[in-house]
C-alpha cells in the first residue's frame, strides 16, 4: 500500500475520535495500538472495520511496521497517558525514526516534560511537539481547539493536517495556530484547564445558591441557565449544565444521585504550581483545585457537619427577603468569570516573558472561541481586548462592568455564606478584585514584619530608598 501521511498512536476514546476526524477530512492514516494478549488485540484493525471513513487507513500492532508505513518526514501523533507511558513509547519509537521526523504529543503532559523531551530528541535530529487538544470526545471528532508548540519548522510540516481537523471560529479560521517554542503548547493547554476548573466551580457555586438557599428545583435552575445562554454569560459549560440538570432518575434527578466528590487529573495542580513559581496571583484556579480536594474527604466532611452545626439566619419564614433576582446573580457570576480569565491570561503572559516564548495572547483567545471546553461568548470578546495590550481588568469596558457589578458579587457571597454555602471561587474573585483595585494596601505591615525579624529591607515611600531597621525597640 502507498505510504500514509499521518500516523496516530493510542486508540483510546480521544485517539479514536481524532483518527475519525483526520480520516474524514482526507488525511491518509496509519493507526497503531499496542498488543496486550487477552486485553488489547487487533484494536486498530477492528476499529478501522467499524467506520467507513477509515477504510483507507491501515492498522498495526507492530511499531516497526507502523513506522515504515509512513511517508517522510514522518508525522506521528501520540494519544497515550502522560508521564512514564509517554516516555516509554518515545523510547521505543526513536530508534525507528529518521532525522526530520516529527512526534506530536496530544496528551496533557507537563510543559517541562515536553521541553525535556524536545531537547533530547533535537539532539538526535528529531522534532518533538507538545500539542494541547481541548474539546473532549465530541470535540476531537467534530473539531477541537488545538494548541501546538515546538519548533516553527515542525509546525509547518504538520499544520495542514492539524488545521484541517480543528474547529472553526466565527470567521471560518481554524481554532489551531502555532503557539510558541519549547513547552508553550502544553503550558497554554494547562492554563486552559486551570481556567476550566474555575469556570466549573463557579457554576457549581451558583447552582448551590439556587438549589439550597433559593430552593429552586433542578428544572427551574435549568430554565434560568437556559435563559442565560441568550446573554453575555453564555458558554459551553453552562450549556451542558442545562442538559445535566434536566436528566431524571425515577421521580427525582440523576444529579442528586451523584457522589459529591470531584476528582482531577493533574493540570489544575500544575497550573497552581506554575502560578506560584512565576509569582502570579491565580487564586481562582487554586481555589477551584482545593475545592475538589476538600470534596474528596466526603466521610470526614459528613462527620464534621454533625460536630460543627451551622445555624443559618435564613429560614422558611424569612427566606424570601434573601432571594435576589436571577439577573443579580448573573451579574455576580459574570464578574467572577472576568476575574478568572484575567488571572489565566496574566499567567500565560508572565510565562511568555519568563520563558521567552513570545506568545500571542489575542490569537490564543481566538483559538479558544470554538472547539474547546471553555469556549464562551466572553471568550469571543477577548481577542479584541487583548489586542490593545491591556490586561483584562485594565480594559475600560471591563473596568466599567466591574464597577457596576461589584456590589452584586459581594451581596451574592454574603447571602450564600450566611446560609452555610462554600463559595471559594466567587469569594476568590471579589478578594482578588478588592486587592487589585486597592491603591493603598496593608502589605506595608507585612514588609515591616519581614524586616523586623529577618532584616529583609523595605522601600520608603517618601524617598524610594531601600533600607532596613527602624522598627525594633531601642
Amino acid at each position: 500500500m502507498s505510504k500514509k501521511a499521518f500516523g496516530l498512536i493510542g486508540l483510546g476514546v480521544m485517539g479514536k475520535s481524532l483518527a475519525r476526524n483526520l480520516a474524514g477530512k482526507g488525511t491518509s492514516l496509519a493507526l497503531y495500538n499496542r498488543f496486550v494478549a487477552g486485553k488489547e488485540e487487533r484494536v486498530a484493525v477492528q476499529f478501522i472495520q467499524q467506520y467507513p471513513e477509515l477504510q483507507a487507513a491501515e492498522g498495526f500492532e507492530d511499531l516497526g511496521a507502523f513506522v515504515q508505513a509512513l511517508e517522510l518526514p514522518r508525522r506521528i501523533f501520540l494519544m497515550v497517558n502522560a508521564g512514564a507511558p509517554t516516555d516509554a513509547v518515545i523510547d521505543e519509537l526513536v530508534p525507528l525514526l529518521a532525522p526530520g521526523d516529527i512526534i506530536m504529543d496530544g496528551g496533557n503532559a507537563h510543559y517541562k516534560d515536553t521541553q525535556r523531551r524536545m531537547d533530547a530528541l533535537a539532539a538526535r535530529g528529531l522534532h518533538f511537539m507538545g500539542c494541547g487538544v481541548s474539546g473532549g470526545e465530541e470535540g476531537a471528532l467534530k473539531g477541537p481547539s488545538i494548541m501546538p508548540g515546538g519548533a516553527p519548522e515542525a509546525y509547518e510540516a504538520v499544520k495542514e493536517h492539524l488545521e484541517r481537523i480543528a474547529a472553526k471560529d466565527k470567521n471560518g479560521a481554524p481554532c489551531c495556530a502555532y503557539v510558541g517554542n519549547g513547552g508553550a503548547g502544553h503550558f497554554v493547554k494547562m492554563v486552559h484547564n486551570g481556567i476550566e476548573y474555575a469556570e466549573m466551580q463557579l457554576i457549581a457555586e451558583v447552582y448551590a445558591l439556587f438549589r439550597r438557599t433559593f430552593q429552586y428545583s433542578p428544572d427551574a435552575i435549568a430554565d434560568i441557565f437556559e435563559a442565560w445562554l441568550q446573554t453575555d454569560v453564555a458558554s459551553y459549560l453552562l450549556e451542558i449544565t442545562v442538559d445535566i440538570l434536566r436528566v431524571k432518575s425515577g421521580d427525582g434527578w440523576l444529579l442528586d444521585l451523584v457522589e459529591d466528590a470531584a476528582s482531577s487529573k493533574g493540570t489544575g495542580g500544575w497550573a497552581t504550581a506554575a502560578a506560584a513559581e512565576l509569582g502570579v496571583s491565580a487564586t481562582m484556579i487554586s481555589e477551584a483545585l482545593f475545592a475538589r480536594y476538600l470534596s474528596a474527604v466526603a466521610t470526614e466532611r459528613r462527620e464534621a457537619a454533625g460536630k460543627i452545626p451551622h445555624e443559618s439566619p435564613i429560614n422558611d419564614q424569612n427566606r424570601a427577603q434573601y432571594i435576589m433576582s436571577d439577573e443579580y446573580v448573573r451579574h455576580a457570576y459574570q464578574l467572577a468569570r472576568i476575574v478568572n480569565h484575567h488571572q489565566g491570561f496574566h499567567l500565560i503572559q508572565v510565562a511568555s516573558i519568563t520563558y521567552q516564548w513570545a506568545l500571542n495572547l489575542p490569537e490564543i483567545a481566538r483559538i479558544w472561541t470554538n472547539g474547546c471546553i471553555i469556549r464562551s461568548r466572553l471568550m469571543e470578546d477577548l481577542p479584541g481586548i487583548l489586542n490593545t495590550g491591556e490586561r483584562l481588568l485594565q480594559d475600560p469596558i471591563l473596568c466599567q462592568r466591574a464597577h457596576l457589578t461589584r456590589f452584586f458579587l459581594v451581596q451574592t457571597i454574603v447571602v450564600a455564606m450566611s446560609d452555610g454555602l462554600d463559595t471559594p471561587c466567587l469569594s476568590a474573585a471579589i478578594q482578588f478584585l478588592n486587592g487589585y483595585i486597592n491603591a493603598d494596601s496593608a502589605m506595608n505591615v507585612i514588609q515591616a514584619q519581614r524586616d523586623y525579624f529577618g532584616a529583609h529591607t523595605y522601600r520608603r515611600r517618601d524617598t524610594g530608598e531601600v533600607v532596613t531597621g527602624g522598627f525594633r525597640p531601642v
